[in-house]
């Protein structure tokens, strides 16, 4: 059974960081590609960045370009999404994503987790 669980959200004040983890099992990704995607309530789900399978390619929204960091440990099985300088609007539900490509488009991505919830207040 495949499952992607992330972690490590909550509430921070703006300026502040947090680090996402997703941790993936019941097969192996390695050859995948991975991202990040966000849903804010009342908006539809965004991209937000995605890493290619061996971590050389990253790609980032604009909105969080400078200020996010994607990463992936292939032996753990896990992705990580550092963020700092967090915005309340970078308020939302943080879901990762496995996928044969890095493609910003939700569609492309297979597999889903649950998603984390993220709320910077102001």
């Amino acid at each position: 059974q495949v499952q992607l669980v992330e972690s490590g959200g909550g509430l921070v004040q703006a300026g502040g960081s947090l680090r996402l983890s997703c941790a993936t099992s019941g097969r192996t990704f390695s050859t995948y590609a991975m991202a990040w995607f966000r849903q804010a309530p009342g908006k539809e789900r965004e991209f937000v960045s995605s890493v290619s399978w061996n971590g050389a390619f990253t790609y980032y929204a604009d909105s969080v370009k400078g200020r996010f960091t994607i990463s992936r440990d292939n032996a753990k099985n896990t992705m990580y999404l550092l963020m700092n300088a967090l915005k309340p609007e970078d308020t939302a539900v943080y879901y990762c994503a496995v996928g044969p490509s890095t493609s910003p488009q939700d569609r492309r991505y297979v597999y889903w987790g649950q998603g984390t919830q993220v709320t910077v207040s102001s």
